[in-house]
């Protein structure tokens, strides 16, 4: 007794009370000090839980299972909703309880580690909607309509849910950008601005039919537009010669939608699922550059214009069945993917109009067929142990049309193993070793530029996807009423890695330059503050570094990955105020990005050194929860340097450096969500 009453009501959950004996049940009375509105609210007030995974546009074809949430013991099936975007369409009324448990013992091949399962039920209609709008001092516009309004409901055998969202932003940030030369000497001072913003209005809707107790059909359609403008004005004062004034404008737009479905049904012994899908987007962009001098000389400038066609068609079946005290798996995969571009590159012509250029790099299409089979086994093989192996053979080929046709054939095998250990009650340890075969771009098959930076980007018909070995340590330790910790460990070795890497005919392309590795150390927990006295406080944190090395193909030197993260920290503190409806927290976000290498220059990009954000929030204003944010109280800035070279490195010498400064500025902003 003394025990339970020490305990907060934030750590007030149940053991067992599931089919998994071994799983942590989190009851919806744990999580009523929130008042969450969904499904989502709550598997993110989980004690050292953070949502990841899931299908997504850049994951090769649908797969095994690589989420921690699933629902009723099924994963989402859809690649245009995230996992985000279908939890918060689940009203918490309708959410009986949260599993927490062991991937291995889930007969969905590809989980592993700790995985929500969120068990609800369609009590009838019900209704979630959410208006997100905010503002920023400097050169933005007002972010306005953004936002999500769903409708769930049944209708004898049939569950609904439909959705009508827009996720939006607006953004920008001004400076001054200074060029020196290569004896460091003032060459030009750029005035800059930068605003820009982007639309996903959006329709989804989910359909659920129960034929029988064994016969479940789900049916996914979507539809949505996609807007994003960007402006980026500048003024130039060289230290010699006339004044310029560049106008860069960016727009992008275009459809896309996504047709999926799957049934499942009793097959023999086991079980029988079917899964088709479909989708397609087209996006139409467009970039314009003058600059116009002060001197009386005509101006100069160029447009890039691209219009993709990406289409994806997958076919799969997974078959399942109980044999030996294991559950196995048999599935099969068809995927179909496809890339049409056409592109045009022009100069600003003497009378204003934009005459064309030759660009035949950059029109053409890339498609790959891909066929891939499995085999997967699960097993507990004690109270506290447990294995799951997955074999897996893929045999694709990879066409090209245009300019630079081609067309190659590859067989590919890979596949994981993984071991979960439940030492204690309040301790899990999973470790995997995995085979993988990345996704391409194809847009790195295609030429393009960047108008801005003045880099054109050539075409790589030789692509291949980046393949790696990957060894997963993740720990999962309970504190009882201080919360929980996690640690993982992934150490990858990769080989074709793909990066920037000169042409033997001049230029540079994206392209495999050979072995790489990786180590990601991550370190996250939440920390409750009610055994030190501060009632319904918490401290939620993630903290990464990274260690990598590949060769750098232009100057042989080792170096990290371009663009990808050397470290970060995010720490959230939340304080629900007991026997009210406020809430009220801060949290703290910095990253370090490594930088860039190319041909004929290297650089970095990063804003920091540090976000800060201020929020209060009241769960009750006439039945709604209504939240206010000041973020970016400390002042974090967008910073880009880059060192540019008159010919390759490293035998170059520096043409010109570029450091640049902008001002961010305060983000305010303005939630109101509520059910119905």
């Amino acid at each position: 007794m003394a025990q339970e009453n020490d305990a907060p009501p934030s750590a007030q959950l149940s053991e067992g009370g599931s089919e998994n004996e071994n799983a942590r049940i989190f009851e919806p009375t744990y999580f009523a000090q929130f008042a969450p509105r969904s499904a989502l609210d709550m598997v993110s007030r989980i004690p050292g839980f953070n949502i990841s995974g899931g299908n997504d546009g850049g994951q090769r074809g649908l797969g095994q299972a690589n989420q921690n949430v699933i629902v009723n013991g099924q994963r989402f099936s859809s690649k245009s909703d995230s996992l985000r975007d279908q939890l918060s369409r689940i009203s918490a009324a309708d959410v009986v309880r949260i599993e927490l448990v062991d991937g291995n013992t889930l007969d969905i091949p590809g989980l592993t580690g700790l995985v929500a399962n969120v068990i609800y039920v369609n009590t009838g209609a019900s209704g979630q909607f959410s208006w997100n709008t905010g503002f920023r001092p400097h050169n933005t516009e007002a972010q306005l309509y953004g936002g999500e309004i769903s409708l769930s409901g049944s209708s004898g055998k049939l569950d609904f849910t439909v959705s009508l969202s827009n996720r939006n932003d607006r953004f920008g940030a001004d400076g001054t950008n200074l060029i020196f030369a290569g004896d460091g000497s003032l060459i030009e001072e750029q005035d800059t601005k930068f605003s820009g913003g982007f639309d996903n209005p959006k329709l989804s809707t989910n359909f659920t039919y129960a034929f029988s107790e064994n016969v479940i059909a789900n049916l996914n359609l979507s539809y949505g537009e996609d807007f994003l403008f960007r402006d980026m004005p500048e003024t130039g004062r060289p230290v010699f010669g006339a004044s310029r004034v560049r106008d860069l404008v960016i727009n992008e737009d275009g459809p896309a939608y996504e047709l999926g479905g799957d049934i499942e049904f009793p097959a023999g012994p086991g079980r029988l699922k079917l899964i088709a899908l479909e989708r397609f987007e087209r996006d139409n962009f467009a970039n314009d550059l003058i600059d116009s001098f002060d001197d009386g000389r005509l101006p100069i400038g160029s447009r890039f214009t691209q219009t993709n066609g990406i289409g994806e068609r997958i076919g799969r079946f997974e078959y399942s069945w109980s044999l030996w005290d294991a559950d196995w798996q048999v599935s099969g995969e068809a995927a179909f993917n496809r890339l049409d571009r056409v592109s045009a590159l022009f100069t600003l012509a003497p009378g204003g109009d934009f005459a064309p250029l030759p660009f035949p790099g950059g029109n053409g299409g890339v498609s790959e067929d891909r066929y891939e089979g499995s085999l997967s086994f699960s097993k507990s093989l004690s109270s506290s142990l447990s294995l799951q192996a997955i074999a897996t053979g893929e045999f694709s080929t990879i066409e090209q049309t245009g300019v630079a046709a081609n067309s190659r054939s590859f067989k590919r095998p890979k596949g994981s193993l993984a071991l979960t250990w439940k030492p204690q009650d309040d301790l899990d340890i999973s470790l995997t070793a995995a085979r993988r075969v990345s996704q391409l771009s194809f847009g790195d098959f295609l030429a393009s530029v960047s108008l801005n930076d003045e880099n054109e980007n050539n075409g790589n018909n030789e692509l291949v996807p980046y393949q790696s070995w990957d060894l997963e340590l993740e720990v999962n330790k309970g504190l009882g009423a201080w919360g929980s910790l996690k640690f993982e460990a992934r150490q990858a070795w990769f080989e074709d890695f793909i990066d920037w890497f000169p042409l033997a005919g001049g230029g540079e392309a994206r392209g495999n330059i050979g072995d790489a590795r990786r180590l990601h150390l991550q370190l996250s927990g939440t920390v409750n503050l009610d055994p030190v006295g501060i009632a319904g406080a918490r401290i939620d944190f993630t903290g990464v570094k990274r260690w990598m090395n590949v060769t750098d193909p232009f100057t042989g030197e080792d170096r990290p990955f371009s663009y990808d993260t050397v470290d970060f920290l995010d720490v959230d503190f939340r304080h629900d105020v007991p026997t009210t409806d406020w809430a009220y927290g801060v949290s703290i976000f910095t990253n370090n990005q490594a930088g860039y290498s190319r041909r004929y220059e290297f650089g970095r990009g990063w804003e920091g050194p540090t976000f800060a954000d201020l929020f209060i929030e009241n769960k009750d204003v006439f039945g709604l929860t209504v939240r206010a944010t000041y973020g970016n109280f400390l002042g974090a800035r967008n910073y880009f340097n880059r060192t540019v070279f008159d010919s390759p490195r490293p035998d170059g010498d520096v043409l010109f450096r570029e450091e640049q400064d902008s001002r961010i500025g305060p983000i305010f902003r303005f939630s109101v969500s509520g059910s119905f």
